[in-house]
């Protein structure tokens, strides 16, 4: 199993898509759910419990998540003092991992950095200098030796031509990713749509964009030998050429995937934060590997013959249903977009397979690394 451990709430940015649009939508309820406003804005719970509670899974992976997770640097390292997983993993906006020793930043098995794309954009979306500091502190752990994987999680809206930033990141004079996700900020707010124009970007410059980005990708394939980790692609890919069973939920929230709150209580995934009614027991006395599964999946997912590629909608949003049906189609049309483009791309990819340019073992990574593979 999989655990994002949320050590804190509190975060050191106000990104445009996060703090930004929970101020535009202050107002906005959950209707029946009810929500617990009280919850600790640090984990409380003794680190030994988290110790007893991953014991008892040998293919425990922790996911140190926030708010910003450095913020609870000290309670973080506890927790690697104490806790044996399979894996350590961090989800972090960059700003602060010059602070962590490097004996524990090179324990991380996968650091997924929050970048957006070249400097101006990062900046637009997460605040002014944050992308020259995330920079420089990225250099400075490899530099102390960092060797495992370093994904680039890029925010998308509006502002973000796709086809332009992932291009950046992999290939620029400040910091060269070769793995990159990226993520649509779509249908997490209430009130964000009418404020917004996402059908005409999502079909003007957005899929057109990812089209152009896969094309790419194969060229590097042909001309590099090279299968570069950029995971939307990556995954759907993977499962094309490798797996013979229907894909569950792509992050693998609430059945492989789950987030431990910082008052000990296991959620399905951590947006889920303090709604009680989708609680699946606290560490103390729960068991991680018969954890409960959530599915919400039904129609229109159940009546889309991309489902078994897909996995169906995001869990959140499937539940609390911020959007209406109609702009939550425009986001469907999106990952229809994508997949469609994978395998107009997979003869090309096949052959190359054949040819020896490329193997099947490329395109094998880590699933449930906190890369959601549909956007």
């Amino acid at each position: 199993m999989f655990f994002h451990v949320i050590l804190t709430t509190d975060c050191n940015l106000q990104c445009r898509y996060c703090f930004g649009e929970t101020m535009d939508d202050f107002d906005e309820d959950f209707g029946e759910f009810e929500l617990d406003y009280s919850l600790p804005r640090k984990a409380e719970y003794p680190v030994e419990m988290l110790a007893e509670f991953c014991g008892k899974d040998a293919d425990c992976v922790v996911t140190f998540y926030g708010g910003e997770p450095l913020l609870a640097a000290d309670t973080m390292k506890q927790v690697m003092d104490t806790v044996k997983p399979k894996h350590f993993m961090i989800q972090t906006n960059g700003l602060l991992l010059d602070q962590l020793e490097p004996e524990y930043v090179n324990r991380f098995h996968t650091i997924l950095v929050s970048i957006d794309g070249e400097e101006a954009l990062t900046d637009y979306y997460r605040g002014k200098g944050t992308f020259r500091k995330v920079v420089d502190n990225l250099k400075l752990i490899k530099r102390n030796g960092f060797g495992g994987e370093l994904i680039a999680r890029v925010t998308v809206m509006e502002q973000t031509d796709i086809y332009k930033q992932i291009r950046w990141l992999l290939d620029n004079d400040e910091f060269k990713f070769t793995s990159v996700h990226w993520q649509l900020n779509a249908g997490f707010w209430g009130n964000d749509y009418a404020r917004r124009d996402f059908k005409k970007w999502s079909e003007e410059n957005y899929i057109p964009g990812v089209e152009k980005l896969a094309r790419f990708w194969v060229d590097q394939m042909e001309t590099q030998s090279t299968v570069l980790r950029l995971y939307p692609l990556l995954g759907i890919a993977s499962s094309l050429l490798l797996d013979k069973e229907p894909s569950l939920l792509r992050c693998g929230g609430g059945w492989i995937n789950y987030a431990i709150q910082t008052d000990g209580y296991i959620i399905p995934c951590p947006t889920m934060w303090g709604m009680k009614k989708y609680y699946l027991g606290h560490i103390a006395e729960t068991n991680p590997v018969s954890l409960g599964k959530v599915f919400v999946n039904d129609a229109p997912c159940t009546e889309c013959d991309i489902l078994g590629v897909c996995g169906g909608r995001c869990l959140y949003a499937n539940i609390t249903k911020r959007w209406s049906n109609e702009a939550y189609a425009e986001v469907c049309n999106t990952v229809k977009g994508l997949v469609t483009t994978v395998e107009m791309e997979l003869p090309r990819i096949k052959r190359l397979i054949r040819d020896g340019k490329v193997s099947l073992s490329d395109f094998e990574y880590l699933r449930y690394n906190g890369c959601e593979i549909i956007p």
